[in-house]
């Protein structure tokens, strides 16, 4: 990454990031890459008044959440945020966050996180010159569209954040991005991490070829089409699909469970696959996607998938990688990762905090992030030194 490319313009106010309990350890990460490159920056120290304050050890704000003995909460900051440019990130799936309620331990659901994001905004009060909600999962994301006589709670969220006053709002891999339509007129971004996925695989795997003839990408529904084609285009490989047959009679857990996976395309015989998705809930049907590929003679199955929620354990992972059903699994830290998962043989950490860091501060400086939504070129890039290689 080029340092001096990104000071082309002047921050439009000086940095602030709001780490809540949620991202703690991402917004640390971030923070020190932002504050590493600052550092090194000579514009910033030639103009001292245009920069004023931008070479800083931390740009993490002093922020507290606390409770009352019945669950209720505030938000208090310890320094001003006048004028700043204000990010605030929380990953609102991390369950392993808990506070007590009347004596009884409980564990943060999504809407006490979502809260916390809405009392930071409200303690701001207006004073600051820009606010960004950086929110890896996408809060009630998988609610974004009406089917009946039921509640659009992703579309609800955007807007109340947007009239609270929040100028931006990033996610990665949105389950439908076009759940920006709520908000057609504000900042709404779903990052998608394609470069560090295939970068982490040939790190990883160095077998692997990608090629028609030995890789295929497949999508385990129609909704992750739009992700496997994007794959498929920039390393020249196939596609395959599966649809699901669900009983609509029927509801389990919240959805209406799963008949059979279907397949559609090419024959996988023989060839390494790659199953892309935005997020692993239970994993029910990753594993029965795995299942019928292995079952078609695949060879080896990859997982790419930006949330690894793991809601019903590790163990079926366990069983399936001993049965040869899964050979790798990849995820990002953009949210909470248990040190039990971190520590599984079959799988792959993919770090994302170095790309939300390049986020932030091409925003601060009012700069493009073309590249950085379409990283064609960085994975062309990586694809040819690990073939020549």
């Amino acid at each position: 990454m080029s340092i001096k490319k990104y000071v082309e313009s002047i921050p439009v106010g000086p940095l602030a990031i709001v780490a809540l309990s949620g991202s703690k350890q991402l917004g640390e990460a971030v923070d020190a890459y932002i504050a590493d490159w600052r550092s090194q920056r000579i514009e910033a120290k030639e103009s001292p008044i245009t920069f004023k304050g931008y070479t800083k050890d931390s740009y993490l704000l002093d922020v507290k959440t606390p409770r009352f003995g019945t669950g209720e909460a505030k938000c208090t900051l310890g320094e001003s945020v006048r004028g700043t440019d204000l990010y605030i990130i929380d990953d609102v799936t991390n369950h392993s966050i808990e506070y007590t309620v009347c004596g009884c331990k409980n564990h943060m659901s999504p809407d006490d996180h979502f809260a916390d994001i809405k009392r930071v905004i409200a303690a701001a009060a207006g004073k600051a010159r820009k606010i960004t909600v950086i929110m890896p999962f996408l809060y009630e994301g998988r609610q974004h569209r009406r089917t009946s006589r039921e509640s659009m709670d992703c579309a609800v969220m955007l807007q109340e954040l947007v009239n609270m006053g929040v100028d931006n709002i990033l996610t990665f891999d949105a389950h439908d991005p076009r759940v920006n339509n709520a908000i057609p007129i504000s900042g709404f971004e779903s990052i998608m991490p394609t470069y560090q996925f295939i970068k982490n695989l040939l790190r990883n795997v160095d077998d692997i070829k990608l090629d028609a003839d030995h890789l295929m990408v497949i999508s385990p529904d129609e909704g992750a089409m739009g992700r496997v084609v994007y794959y498929a285009n920039v390393l020249g490989i196939n596609v395959g699909m599966f649809y699901k047959r669900r009983d609509f009679t029927t509801i389990v857990d919240g959805r209406n469970p799963i008949v059979a996976h279907e397949y559609l395309g090419d024959s996988v015989e023989g060839k390494d696959v790659l199953i892309i998705d935005d997020m692993i809930s239970s994993g029910d049907s990753m594993l029965d996607v795995a299942k019928q590929l292995k079952k078609r003679k695949a060879n080896r199955v990859f997982v790419a998938s930006t949330f690894g929620l793991f809601t019903n354990g590790l163990e079926r992972f366990d069983e399936a990688y001993e049965q040869g059903l899964i050979y790798r699994i990849m995820t990002t830290n953009s949210i909470y990762q248990s040190p039990e998962l971190l520590q599984r043989e079959w799988y792959i950490n993919v770090d994302i905090t170095k790309f939300t860091a390049t986020f932030i501060d091409r925003l601060n400086h009012d700069a493009s992030i073309s590249d950085l939504l379409n990283p064609i070129e960085k994975i062309n890039k990586k694809v040819a030194e690990y073939n020549k290689r």
